[in-house]
């Protein structure tokens, strides 16, 4: 999308311009630039100590004794560590005009995943590909990986996180497609129940282009690593 736009007249003289200066660009006027948008995630207000208190209480519930040299600041870690598992950095959104008219696809791929399933509180890890075709607006790169934080950062399901992401970027970037495929181990899985030690599991969302156009999604499956 252009940032500026030259001032122009059907005939010199009827824009009150002499003859001579026929042909000469006008002034431009430049177009307003765009705010970043500040995406921050409401913790609703963490009470470290009361959570310290909880865990200590959780702790010697399940018979483990927190009195010893070595877990005596155990209660107070494993706080810390929740908080900082459900506390995404706040980020600027920040978008650059498309002057060039890009029309290919952006992705980024193996982005870190890390998250807390909120059935068991157990860690979720893996690995994102976010992709978008661009619309009148490019993305700065670093922000794909900031907006999967932004929602891996609290309790979740897979399937939802995927379409959180993809929705997010559809409904704030105006992009002509957006994909995005989660790879991620589940210790739920792994390390309880089932025991199904080395296991994955994979969730796709496909919007715009990237859903309806056979040659666009397979392109970007291709590079994703998914069938197609």
């Amino acid at each position: 999308m252009d940032t500026t736009a030259p001032i122009t007249a059907s005939s010199p003289e009827k824009a009150g311009m002499p003859a001579r200066f026929a042909g000469v660009p006008g002034p431009q006027t430049a177009m307003p630039s765009i705010t970043p948008l500040r995406v921050v995630h409401d913790t609703g207000g963490i009470d470290l100590p009361g959570a310290e208190r909880a865990a200590a209480q959780f702790l010697e519930a399940l018979g483990i004794q927190t009195d010893t040299e070595s877990l005596n600041g155990t209660p107070g870690r494993m706080a810390r560590a929740y908080a900082e598992l459900f506390s995404p950095r706040p980020f600027d959104l920040t978008t650059f005009p498309n002057d060039e008219g890009y029309d290919e696809l952006v992705l980024a791929r193996r982005i870190p995943v890390r998250s807390v399933c909120e059935h068991h509180m157990l860690p979720v890890i893996g690995t994102a590909h976010v992709g978008y075709l661009p619309g009148s607006r490019i993305l700065g790169l670093s922000k794909l990986a900031r907006v999967v934080e932004h929602f891996a950062f609290r309790p979740q399901v897979q399937e939802r996180l995927t379409k959180q992401v993809a929705d997010w970027l559809h409904t704030h970037l105006e992009p002509k497609g957006v994909g995005v495929v989660i790879e991620a181990e589940h210790t739920c899985m792994t390390l309880r129940g089932v025991q199904a030690t080395g296991s994955s599991t994979l969730t796709s969302t496909l919007l715009g282009t990237l859903r309806h156009d056979a040659r666009s999604r397979a392109e970007f499956l291709s590079l994703t690593g998914m069938p197609t």
